[in-house]
């Protein structure tokens, strides 16, 4: 093992920059029951030279919100950038290496689907098993940001794994 002492502990946050930040901001807060915990204006940015555009930015538009932070569970949070001067468009989900999507777990996934088609949320994907063996279903936000919902069997991969039925079938990986 190369790292002995280095442990990561959680993911801390995921980032997205959106042009329509209030719809993506309604959509996480009263769609998804989340609350915001931190939203930083430019100003902060105030004098700040190495910071560039930001700081310019706290010159000409100091009160407009630089990123919001919204709370997913105790200490993990979406961080949401409004659209950035010339930025590209997003790209058709799918059609790029790198980025696929994240994941949120719930405690009881059909109590989940009921109160996010009560709140309006479209479901991509209905509760099922996949094979892993923990519930699954696929929703999107307003910018098309995929994600799934999960929740855990006793069965789940996650919990137990599987690398040493793989390896012993298939050899080692590499």
């Amino acid at each position: 093992v190369l790292f002995r002492s280095m442990k990561f502990n959680e993911v801390m946050h995921l980032s997205f920059y959106t042009e329509q930040l209030d719809v993506m901001r309604d959509f996480y807060e009263n769609k998804l029951g989340l609350k915001a915990k931190i939203i930083m204006r430019y100003e902060a940015y105030k004098g700040q030279k190495e910071r560039g555009a930001w700081a310019q930015r706290a010159k000409t538009r100091p009160h407009d919100i630089a990123y919001i932070f919204i709370e997913l569970a105790p200490g993990q949070y979406l961080e949401l950038f409004p659209k950035g001067d010339g930025q590209l468009e997003h790209e058709i989900p799918d059609t790029r290496l790198g980025y696929s999507h994240f994941a949120l777990m719930v405690d009881d996934i059909h109590v989940a689907r009921e109160e996010l088609v009560k709140a309006g949320v479209e479901i991509d994907i209905e509760p099922n098993k996949g094979q892993s063996e923990t519930w699954q279903m696929w929703v999107h936000d307003p910018d098309g940001n995929k994600f799934e919902i999960m929740q855990y069997t006793e069965k789940s991969l996650q919990h137990k794994g599987n690398i040493e039925e793989d390896e012993k079938k298939y050899g080692k990986s590499k």
